[in-house]
C-alpha cells in the first residue's frame, strides 16, 4: 500500500480514539429514567382554580338596573309634578294611571312599571292620594279652597298658640294662591326664618296692636342684648334704679298629708262577772 495512506488511516485511528463516545451513555440514562418511572407512583391531578367572574356581565347588568330605576323614578316625578300642577289650578278630580300616563306623554310605558306605580309608588308616595275606586288626586298638606278657608286656619293657629305656617306648604295647598294672597296682604304677616330664608305666615290681629312712641322704639332698637343672659340684664335695670318684673301671685301651698297614728288596743286587767267578791257574796235561795 501506499505509504501515505497508511499515515493518513492512522491519524484517522488517532483522532478517533480521542472522541468520546456518547451512545452507550444516553442508553443507560434512558434506562435509568424508565426504571425510575416505574418505581414513582404517578402524583393525584390537582383541582383547577374556579375561573373569576365575569366582570363584564356584572358591570353590564349594573348599569342596566342603574337605568331601569332612574327611568321608573322619572316617570313616578312627572306624574307628580303634573298633579300638583293640577291642583294649583283648581282643577282636583281625580284621574286614572292611564289617564295621568296619557297627560304626561308616557304611554310607552312597561307593564313592569305600571304594576310598580300602581302598587308601591304611587300609594305610598305622600303627595298623592288614592280614591276607594282606584284613581289618584293630589294630597295636599292642609285642605284650603279659598281665601276664607286659609283666613280661618290662620286664626286657629293663632288663637292656640300654635305659632305660623311656612309658606310653601299654603302655596302648595290653596289654588291660585298668589291671588288670595293678595286680597289678605293686610290680614297676613310674614317672618324669614334665618336659617333657609322661608318664610313663614303669622295671622295679623289687629286687635293687639298697641300706638308706641316713636323714640321709645328708637330706644330700644339702639340697645342691644345679643351677648347677655337674664341675669346681666337685671343687673344693669337695678344699677339704673328700675325693678324688674316678679312673680307676686298667690302661691299654693301643697299641705302634706298626714298619717293617722295606728291607735293599738289595751287590754285591762279588771277581773270580769264579779270574781273579786266570790268569797263575800251569800246564795240567799236556803232561806
Amino acid at each position: 500500500m501506499d505509504p501515505a495512506l497508511l499515515r493518513e488511516r492512522e491519524l484517522f485511528k488517532l483522532k478517533a480514539s480521542a472522541i468520546p463516545v456518547v451512545e452507550k451513555r444516553l442508553k443507560e440514562d434512558n434506562s435509568n429514567k424508565d426504571e425510575f418511572k416505574r418505581k414513582s407512583k404517578p402524583l393525584p391531578s390537582m383541582p383547577r382554580p374556579p375561573s373569576p367572574p365575569n366582570t363584564t356581565s356584572s358591570l353590564n347588568s349594573y348599569k342596566s338596573y342603574g337605568q331601569s330605576s332612574q327611568y321608573k323614578f322619572g316617570v313616578l316625578t312627572k306624574i307628580v309634578k303634573y298633579i300638583r300642577a293640577r291642583h294649583q289650578d283648581g282643577d282636583d278630580h281625580p284621574l286614572t294611571l292611564d289617564e295621568l300616563l296619557d297627560e304626561t306623554n308616557q304611554l310607552d310605558v312597561g307593564t313592569k312599571v305600571k304594576t310598580w306605580l300602581e302598587t308601591e309608588a304611587l300609594p305610598g308616595n305622600p303627595k298623592i292620594e288614592r280614591t276607594p275606586d282606584g284613581k289618584y288626586m293630589f294630597k295636599p298638606p292642609y285642605k284650603l279652597k279659598d281665601r276664607k278657608a286659609l283666613l280661618k286656619l290662620l286664626k286657629q293657629q293663632d288663637l292656640k298658640g300654635l305659632g305660623g305656617i311656612m309658606m310653601d306648604d299654603i302655596q302648595e295647598s290653596l289654588p291660585n294662591c298668589e291671588k288670595a294672597l293678595k286680597h289678605l296682604q293686610n290680614e297676613i304677616l310674614y317672618v324669614c326664618r334665618p336659617g333657609d330664608k322661608k318664610k313663614v305666615m303669622f295671622y295679623n290681629d289687629k286687635s293687639a296692636t298697641i300706638d308706641i312712641n316713636e323714640d321709645f322704639k328708637k330706644m330700644w332698637r339702639s340697645i342691644a342684648v345679643e351677648n347677655m343672659d337674664d341675669e346681666k340684664i337685671e343687673e344693669h335695670l337695678e344699677k339704673q334704679g328700675i325693678s324688674s318684673m316678679q312673680d307676686n301671685g298667690i302661691k299654693k301651698i301643697n299641705h302634706v298629708k298626714r298619717k293617722k297614728p295606728v291607735t293599738k288596743k289595751r287590754f285591762s286587767k279588771r277581773p270580769r262577772d264579779n270574781e273579786h267578791l266570790a268569797n263575800v257574796l251569800e246564795d240567799y235561795d236556803t232561806l
